[in-house]
């Protein structure tokens, strides 16, 4: 199902950036946060489709994100549908959060793998988390050169800053840390990644290993994708700082500190500034208020649980996954 504003349609002929978010219900408000500061920094002579892969989202929240198009940015919904290679993926994750419980145990980080495969009329696109806030056009992200690669990421600021996670990375993972990627903002080379199998690729890997990994579809993406990763700026995946430098174009708010959650925390008014004009701000605000004490201890704890996980893991001799 997809919208376009009446007054000026996207004509067939015309180049289309095509952007995409993985979603579930519980994650339309921080989607229609970012989905708002998009359409605030576009070309006016540019055309956008934010084409949203969902896993079943309900009226009243799919008609909230429909009230974001403006003159030259759609919107389409696309429900993911059980195929064979989804089926595998969520019993893969329903068994991992059964033993871990982490921040990566849900299937919706899963189905961006799937758009290359979902998408044969795309040679290229941009895929970004929906805890992001632009500031600025995502048009020049989509117009970077990948040259050989099949991807565009940044190289993973807090693989290199936290020495569990480097050790992790460089030992469990088998990619060098100052290499590995995070996977919340992609530009993806959908031609080559249809043409290298990507999807059935990660498939086999994970029916192969059933590995227990930190961020297993971040983990799989760095392996699979090693050596054909151009490394963006992180003008384009900064995370949120209390003097965040102007010329960041996209601020990440990834895995620690979110603004619907914590109070005074870095980048807060440009997430709040965002969220006013999306219909779910009440819905943020509430949901913010509801994150008690306990909630944050739970939170911090699982921080801390990652952290300790991905010590224990990187003590292997040889990497969990291999290619």
């Amino acid at each position: 199902m997809s919208i376009f504003n009446t007054g000026n349609p996207i004509k067939k002929h015309v180049k289309v950036v095509p952007v995409f978010l993985t979603i579930n219900s519980a994650y339309a408000p921080y989607a229609a946060a970012a989905i708002h500061s998009l359409t605030e920094h576009v070309d006016p002579k540019r055309y956008y489709k934010v084409i949203i892969l969902h896993d079943g989202l309900n009226l009243i929240n799919r008609w909230r994100l429909r009230n974001l198009v403006t003159r030259n940015v759609a919107l389409q919904f696309k429900k993911m549908t059980r195929s064979l290679y989804l089926k595998a993926i969520v019993a893969y994750c329903t068994k991992r959060q059964k033993g871990a419980g982490d921040f990566f145990s849900s299937a919706v980080y899963y189905y961006r793998a799937f758009i290359p495969l979902m998408f044969p009329l795309y040679k290229k696109a941009v895929y970004i988390d929906s805890d992001v806030i632009l500031r600025g056009d995502i048009g020049e992200l989509f117009d970077i050169e990948l040259g050989d690669n099949a991807m565009a990421a940044m190289v993973d600021p807090k693989v290199t800053v936290i020495p569990e996670f480097r050790d992790y990375v460089d030992n469990a993972v088998g990619v060098p840390h100052d290499e590995y990627v995070n996977s919340g903002v992609q530009v993806m080379d959908l031609k080559k990644m249809r043409k290298m199998r990507y999807l059935s690729t990660m498939i086999r890997l994970i029916r192969e290993y059933d590995a227990d990994l930190v961020a297993p579809d971040q983990d799989y993406l760095n392996v699979i994708l090693k050596g054909q990763i151009l490394h963006l700026d992180s003008i384009w995946n900064s995370e949120p700082t209390k003097d965040l430098p102007k010329n960041v174009k996209l601020v990440h708010f990834n895995l620690f500190n979110k603004p619907w959650h914590y109070k005074n925390v870095p980048c807060e008014r440009m997430f709040w500034s965002a969220a006013k004009g999306t219909g779910f701000l009440g819905d943020l605000k509430r949901q913010q208020a509801a994150f008690d004490e306990e909630k944050q201890k739970a939170d911090h704890e699982k921080v801390g649980a990652l952290i300790k996980k991905a010590e224990r893991l990187s003590k292997v001799k040889e990497p969990l996954i291999k290619l």
